[in-house]
C-alpha cells in the first residue's frame, strides 16, 4: 500500500489554486471570459440621450404617405435604404445533440440559420413558438442553452423546458446569412419566413404556431403581427412604440426619412393586428412605451399588462413559465390562451427555479473515458508526459450551479491500493469517505472542503477510480454559498461515467 505521492499532492494542490482563478463566483473572484447574453441593457436606458416623443396620434402625419395601406401592404411596397450595410460571420456553435436541430430556411434574401427544436419522434404534431431574443444583432449562438439569473432571463428556453417546440431564428446578415442588417424593416420579413418553414415540419402543427420575443426581439415580434395574421398568439415583452426614440446609434437606414421610422415603429399598425397579441413590460422598464400603444388603438387583439415595480428583464422568466403551460393547453381550434392581471403577479411572486442544464457527452479517448456534462462547459486540456489533466468549466459568469461549477480530472498510474491510502488521507483532512463502485469499477467516494489561495471556501466532491493500474479522479469544487445546490449536477455527472473495457 503507498501513502498519498508527492505527485498526487501536486496535483491536488494545482487544483485548489486553479479553483482560485476558475471556480469562484462574484463572491470568489471566477475569472472567466464571459459571454455576455444578446442584450443586457434595457433599450429605453441606453447610454445615449432618450427623447421622449412629442404627442401624436397615432397615424397621423407620419402615415401621411402611407393612407389607406395596411402595414402588410405598405411594407412590401416599400424600399428600405441602408445608409450603412453591417452584417457579421460570427461562427454557430453545434445545438444540443438531440434537442436542436440547425437548419436552414429560405427567405427573400436567401438561406437563413437556425435552432429548431428535434423531431420527438413520437408520430405527433406539437405546438411550436419562434422566439426572437433582444439586441440588435441577427444571429444566433449558445444562449439559449444557457441558465442566467431568474431576474433576466432573455433565453425563452422556459418554452422547451417545458415541453413547447422552439424555433430560434437567425436573420439576414447575421452568421454569414446573406444580406444586411436591416433594423427591423428585413428582418419583419425573414419572422414571416421563419413561420413558413416551421409550418412545413412534419412534427409541427401549422394551425399552432406562436411568436414571442424580449426587447428588440418584442418589437420585432409585434412589427410581424402587424404585417401577418399567420401566428396563433404572439407574445411582446417589452416592446417598443416608435423606434426613433430609441438606440439611434443601431439604425443602418437612412434616417433623414421619416417614413423609415414609419415602418419600423409598431404605434402606426396596431389596427392592423389580426391575432391575440400580448404587450408586456415592467414598469421600471419601457412601461411608457406599452401604455401610450394602449391608449393608441380598440384594437381588441391587444392585450396590454404592466408588472408593476419589475424592470425590463424580471418578468421573462416567471411569465414564459406561465405562457409555456398556456400554450400546452391552447388545444382547440380557435385560440384560447387569456391572461389577467392577477394571474401574471401571481407568477411575479412564486419562488425562483432553475432548470436542469442541457447536458452532451464527453470523450477523453486516451482514458477510454465518456460522461456527460452540461452542454455549455468547455474543457481545457493541459496534459503532459502521459498525464490527463482536463478542466471543465462553463465561460459564463451565472449566478447559479452549472456556471460556477469546475470539474478537474486527472490520471496517474500508481502501484497497490492507492485507494485506502487515499481514503486514509483525505479523513486526516476532514473529508467523509465511503467505497464505491463506479462504472463497475473500484472507487472512493469524498466530500469535504477546501480552501483556495485567497482564502474562499469550497465545497468539493472528490472521485477516485481504478481502472488497472491507472488511477482517475474527478475533482468537483463549487463556492461554499451554493451549499447543497449543486449535489444533483455532481450526481448527474458521476451518474454518467463510463470507461471502455
Amino acid at each position: 500500500m503507498k501513502t498519498r505521492t508527492s505527485k498526487t499532492i501536486l496535483c491536488l494542490l494545482l487544483a485548489l489554486t486553479m479553483i482560485a482563478v476558475t471556480a469562484c463566483s462574484s463572491k470568489g473572484d471566477k475569472n472567466v471570459t464571459t459571454k455576455a447574453p444578446q442584450e443586457t441593457t434595457n433599450q429605453a436606458e441606453s447610454t445615449e440621450e432618450k427623447t421622449e416623443p412629442e404627442s401624436e396620434a397615432a397615424g397621423g402625419d407620419a402615415k401621411a404617405h402611407f393612407e389607406g395601406q395596411t402595414f402588410a401592404q405598405a411594407h412590401d411596397a416599400f424600399q428600405t435604404k441602408l445608409a450603412q450595410e453591417n452584417n457579421d460571420d460570427d461562427p454557430i456553435p453545434d445545438p444540443p445533440a438531440g434537442l436542436f436541430d440547425l437548419v436552414s430556411y429560405p427567405s427573400t434574401v436567401g438561406d437563413l440559420a437556425a435552432y429548431v427544436s428535434s423531431d420527438p419522434g413520437d408520430g405527433e404534431k406539437h405546438p411550436l413558438i419562434i422566439w426572437v431574443v433582444g439586441g440588435w444583432g441577427n444571429g444566433i449562438d449558445d444562449f439559449p442553452f444557457t441558465y442566467p439569473e431568474w431576474d433576466n432571463d432573455q433565453t425563452g428556453s422556459a418554452f422547451w423546458q417545458a415541453g413547447v417546440l422552439t424555433m430560434y431564428p437567425s436573420f439576414r446578415g447575421g452568421n454569414g446569412n446573406p444580406g444586411n442588417y436591416e433594423t427591423l424593416f428585413g428582418e419583419v420579413d425573414d419572422i414571416a419566413a421563419a413561420y413558413d418553414y416551421a409550418a412545413s415540419l412534419p412534427y409541427v402543427d401549422p394551425d399552432r404556431i406562436y411568436l414571442g420575443g424580449h426587447s428588440t426581439g418584442g418589437t420585432r415580434a409585434l412589427l410581424a403581427a402587424e404585417y401577418t395574421d399567420k401566428f396563433r398568439s404572439v407574445f411582446c415583452f417589452g416592446a417598443v412604440d416608435e423606434i426613433k426614440y430609441h438606440n439611434r446609434t443601431q439604425f443602418t437606414f437612412d434616417t433623414s426619412d421619416d417614413d423609415e421610422y414609419t415602418m419600423r415603429s409598431p404605434i402606426y399598425w396596431l389596427d392592423d393586428v389580426k391575432t391575440p397579441t400580448f404587450l408586456i413590460e415592467g414598469s421600471e422598464g419601457n412601461g411608457d412605451n406599452l401604455l401610450r400603444m394602449k391608449e393608441a388603438t380598440q384594437n381588441e387583439n391587444i392585450h396590454c399588462y404592466i408588472m408593476e415595480g419589475a424592470d425590463h428583464f424580471a418578468p421573462l422568466a416567471p411569465l414564459t413559465r406561465l405562457l409555456a403551460q398556456k400554450i400546452l393547453e391552447d388545444t382547440g381550434e380557435e385560440p384560447s390562451i387569456t391572461l389577467t392581471q392577477e394571474e401574471l403577479d401571481t407568477a411575479m411572486a412564486q419562488e425562483p427555479t432553475v432548470p436542469e442544464p442541457v447536458l452532451t457527452q464527453i470523450n477523453v479517448d486516451e482514458l477510454g473515458l465518456t460522461l456527460s456534462c452540461p452542454y455549455i462547459w468547455e474543457m481545457t486540456d493541459e496534459s503532459e508526459d502521459g498525464t490527463t489533466a482536463l478542466t471543465l468549466t462553463s465561460p459564463y459568469e451565472g449566478d447559479n450551479v452549472w456556471d460556477m461549477s469546475t470539474l478537474y480530472i486527472t490520471s496517474y498510474e500508481e502501484e497497490g491500493d492507492y485507494l485506502e491510502g487515499m481514503t486514509g488521507y483525505l479523513e486526516e483532512e476532514g473529508y467523509t469517505v465511503q467505497e464505491a463502485t463506479i462504472a463497475g469499477l473500484p472507487a472512493l467516494d469524498a466530500t469535504g472542503t477546501a480552501e483556495n489561495s485567497n482564502g474562499s471556501i469550497f465545497n468539493n466532491r472528490y472521485i477516485l477510480v481504478r481502472n488497472g493500474g491507472t488511477y482517475v479522479d474527478f475533482d468537483f469544487y463549487i463556492h461554499e454559498d451554493y451549499g447543497t445546490d449543486a449535489d444533483s449536477l455532481f450526481q448527474t455527472v458521476i451518474d454518467s461515467i463510463s470507461f471502455m473495457q
